[in-house]
């Protein structure tokens, strides 16, 4: 079965961009995802293609027009006859993007996703809040800093995503150690010559015990974490108490 992605974006030539290239480029050759843009100026009903206005109440900036957006989203949920596929509308307020997140979407989800990239000052809340309540719709956010559109934010998504198809990545052990696979950050990695600039390969590393490599990989994760993101590390405390030093 193909994962489906449809994005809904004033610049469907922003897609696939990088999605074209190395492990998520082979797999959209492949055919074990496809992708599908939308432009929304297509549902304009005006020669001049107008799909934003001036905010109700004051304020810089426009705002995505609910008839203009809700016509879009009704075409691209036509295109899935039998499982609806999820909605997510990226945006700087929605649930802030995470590994396990990306996880159980992927669990939840396996025939592919709706994505609604917004632009300017947003959409109009009320086409937002109806396809929420009438189909489950998800705000999704990479990030808390501003970006000039949702594209970006979803190329991020998306890539995510195809990495867990199954024979995107052809080793599982490498998925696994990954990360954010294991709430910690990744450890240090190394390669030949063993010596570099007077730099030496960590000893353990060249044992070939498994067991003390392992070990030592996991408490370098532990520390890097603890040093570098505190909030990874206290949650990661929460699931893992024994980690406490």
């Amino acid at each position: 079965m193909t994962w489906r992605s449809t994005i809904l974006t004033l610049f469907p030539e922003m897609f696939p961009g990088p999605l074209a290239h190395s492990l998520a480029g082979r797999a959209l050759k492949d055919g074990k995802w496809s992708l599908e843009t939308i432009d929304i100026r297509d549902f304009a009903h005006d020669k001049h293609q107008t799909v934003d206005d001036t905010c109700v109440g004051g304020g810089a900036g426009m705002v995505l027009k609910a008839d203009i957006v809700d016509a879009a989203l009704t075409h691209a949920c036509n295109q899935y006859p039998h499982e609806p596929p999820a909605l997510i509308y990226l945006t700087p307020r929605g649930e802030p993007l995470r590994q396990s997140r990306v996880r159980s979407f992927m669990q939840d989800h396996p025939t592919g996703c709706i994505l609604l990239c917004g632009r300017y000052e947003g959409v109009d809340d009320r086409v937002i809040e109806k396809w929420r309540e009438e189909r489950g719709l998800l705000e999704i956010s990479i990030g808390d800093y501003i970006l000039s559109g949702g594209e970006i934010a979803a190329l991020t998504f998306m890539d995510a995503c195809v990495r867990l198809l199954p024979g995107v990545v052809n080793k599982q052990e490498s998925l696994e150690s990954e990360s954010f696979e294991l709430d910690l950050l990744e450890f240090p990695q190394y390669t030949k010559p063993q010596i570099w600039q007077g730099k030496v390969v960590p000893e353990i590393l060249l044992s070939g015990d498994h067991k003390k490599i392992a070990a030592w990989r996991h408490k370098q994760a532990e520390q890097i974490t603890e040093v570098r993101r505190p909030d990874l590390w206290q949650a990661y405390l929460t699931k893992h108490p024994s980690g406490q030093r």
